[in-house]
């Protein structure tokens, strides 16, 4: 058995442990709140957005977009959205999970440290990786949304795809792997708009004037909308990194309150086992006199 001192420094270092959990648990919990808000901010303009592009498909017969046309998969190009800290349970591992699946040839763009370490380390084709904020403003977001978009038109990759945490509550967030070009078509294309936005599908019937024309409005709004869609991901993916991290500090604080009330319990077992055996040496003491 331990000595009482070895016992008594286990915990006061696990009290310590569990004081600093508690704290990056608060931390994390009033980032997450703040992350969700920002995603449900976000919300509004989504809606407007998609409202717009339902009521221009139909006005447009045809449209030729870069982002519409199928072509042969030769080389995919794939945004790996992860955290820049550790401490998130197995947020980052399910991500890299994914990553290992995928065994066609692809270039791979990052936005997080864990995820450019990853691919760093694991030699994969690493085109770029892209350091955004906590708060993850649009502006650094678009960067690397743009940097994406250049290499698909100019042919250095086929598709645009996203691996990131889906926000689903508290408890869960799953990793998931969601392809954003090229278009299906842009009847899937609207339909997704509003699935996104969480609107309801209904065809605008009212006559319109557009300046400039209806496919000159669609064609600008099709990469604003790209835009946005990865953007909502991201913001996504950081409410998850927050979740995921508030979850993993109150686990490990509660572990340390469980280990705790065990440890005390030992030194109280061996403070008694001390007394007990000085009890013993003083009576035989006694009665060897």
């Amino acid at each position: 058995m331990a000595s009482t001192r070895d016992i008594r420094r286990r915990i006061k270092s696990v009290k310590n442990t569990r004081q600093i959990t508690k704290a990056m648990e608060l931390v994390a919990a009033s980032k997450m709140k703040k992350a969700q808000q920002l995603a449900l901010a976000g919300r509004p303009y989504t809606q407007l957005l998609s409202g717009m592009l339902a009521a221009l498909a139909p006005r447009v017969s045809e449209l030729k977009h870069p982002f519409l046309d199928q072509r042969e998969v030769k080389t995919r190009g794939i945004l790996l959205v992860t955290t820049d800290k550790g401490l998130c349970g197995p947020l980052n591992a399910n991500l890299f999970k994914l990553v290992t699946e995928i065994k066609t040839p692809a270039k791979f763009f990052a936005i997080g440290r864990k995820g450019a370490q990853f691919l760093a380390r694991t030699h994969r084709d690493l085109a770029a990786d892209f350091a955004v904020q906590d708060r993850a403003p649009f502006s650094e977001v678009k960067v690397a949304v743009e940097h994406m978009v250049q290499k698909y038109l100019a042919g250095e990759i086929d598709t645009v795809e996203v691996i990131y945490p889906s926000f689903r509550n508290t408890l869960v967030q799953e990793a998931t792997l969601r392809p954003v070009l090229p278009l299906a078509s842009l009847a899937a294309f609207i339909e997704n708009a509003h699935v996104e936005a969480g609107t309801p599908h209904k065809r605008d019937d009212r006559d319109m004037l557009f300046e400039p024309s209806a496919p000159q409005v669609l064609e600008a709004l099709i990469p604003f909308y790209v835009n946005r869609h990865i953007y909502q991901l991201v913001l996504s993916a950081r409410a998850s990194e927050h979740s995921a991290r508030m979850v993993a500090m109150k686990t490990a604080k509660d572990n340390a309150t469980k280990l705790v009330g065990e440890l005390s319990l030992e030194y109280n077992k061996a403070r008694q086992a001390a007394i007990t055996q000085e009890i013993l040496e003083i009576a035989a003491a006694q009665f060897a006199a």
